[in-house]
């Protein structure tokens, strides 16, 4: 079964209190999907295409349905919008090949 993969560019990110506790707290939601970090960059290098997002993460989980199973967990939804209120950008699902 293909692995799943979360992709997240960043914009705007306000580093403040509630942003820092979405970092803090993100890690304990992952573990119980199998998830795990590849990436996380701030200001990553781009090679083609727009400005860069402030920050770029990749998350690998065992299979895309995992990676749902996250990003759609109770664990997950209640820290979201800490993110969403200081940040702008685009979360991706794929799976692998």
């Amino acid at each position: 079964m293909p692995k799943g993969y979360i992709v997240a560019e960043l914009n705007a990110v306000h580093r403040n209190a509630a942003f820092l506790e979405y970092s803090d707290k993100v890690v304990a939601t992952l573990e119980a999907y199998g998830g795990r970090f590849l990436a996380r960059a701030l200001k990553p290098t781009v090679v083609e295409g727009n400005p860069p997002a402030d920050v770029a993460v990749i998350l690998e989980f065992d299979s895309q349905e995992q990676a749902m199973a996250w990003y759609n967990s109770p664990e997950y939804q209640a820290i979201l919008p800490l993110r969403l209120a200081n940040s702008t950008g685009r979360v991706l699902c794929a799976a692998g090949t």
